[in-house]
């Protein structure tokens, strides 16, 4: 495999499983160091100690040695995604890649009967945190450095679902949010989103449980997407061979969009 992110320190958010967690493995195995985010301080150190083994890097909870890092906490708590980039830039030198992968769905059936709450949160943290931990990579090491940012949305974020409402507005507006963010943060720093359809992970089994055979069916693909569909897309974007993409949202879907449904 290509050693491209080598020397290079990447930050990927809500990748205690799942796509985080798969585009945390991608990045690792291609030489990168990573700091890894997540709610739950046991699972996320869990998934630490699986990304080094299986990368041959030694886990670290600190800044010296090895070429992973846990920072637990909430993506939308403000002091969290401060501690997560601080400890990019002092336990790694430096930070390059930033994965906004995080987010939240709490909720579905009819928008009008929804809790603005629960709205709310999902905004909060699929489109404000994800702005958030911009902000903050770009004042800590991209302003000055140059780097490159991937977002991930979803086909839901292009076409309505009828089920997941709020959490596709949040991908609607992540994508947008994208397209501003490369061209204000331009030529130094690129930035860009994918938007998968239904990956077979945890945070997705409420849309094929009972019925993966049934809704593998809608796709020309005939399968579900994997975590390391999504991580190699990403992992190009974020590298040299993209240098010249920016303000892109990139389907990664089975070609579900083709046959012009959702499913």
């Amino acid at each position: 495999m290509s050693r491209d992110f080598a020397g290079r320190v990447a930050l990927v958010t809500g990748a205690s499983r799942g796509i985080g967690r798969g585009i945390a493995r991608e990045l690792l195995a291609r030489g990168a160091s990573v700091v890894i985010t997540g709610r739950k301080a046991d699972a996320l150190g869990a998934a630490a100690t699986a990304l080094a083994d299986a990368a041959g890097a030694a886990e670290v909870v600190g800044p010296a040695g090895g070429r992973v890092l846990a920072v637990p906490g909430n993506a939308g708590d403000a002091d969290h995604r401060a501690a997560a980039v601080r400890a990019a830039v002092e336990g790694f030198g430096r930070l390059d890649v930033l994965v906004n992968n995080a987010a939240v769905n709490p909720l579905s059936g009819p928008l009008v009967d929804a809790d603005l709450d629960a709205v709310r949160k999902v905004f909060d943290t699929n489109v404000v945190a994800a702005l958030g931990f911009v902000q903050l990579a770009w004042r800590a090491w991209m302003a000055d450095h140059g780097g490159a940012v991937v977002n991930i949305a979803s086909v839901g974020g292009l076409r309505s679902t009828g089920v997941i409402g709020a959490y596709g507005a949040s991908k609607a507006a992540l994508i947008r949010l994208t397209e501003e963010l490369a061209g204000q943060l331009g030529p130094v720093v690129r930035v860009n989103a994918v938007a998968p359809a239904v990956v077979r992970t945890r945070f997705a089994e409420p849309l094929y449980t009972g019925r993966e055979e049934e809704a593998a069916a809608a796709y020309p693909m005939r399968r579900l997407g994997e975590p390391e569909d999504v991580a190699g897309l990403v992992a190009f974007l974020a590298s040299d061979a993209a240098r010249w993409i920016t303000g892109e949202t990139v389907r990664v879907d089975g070609g579900l969009l083709a046959t012009g449904t959702l499913g």
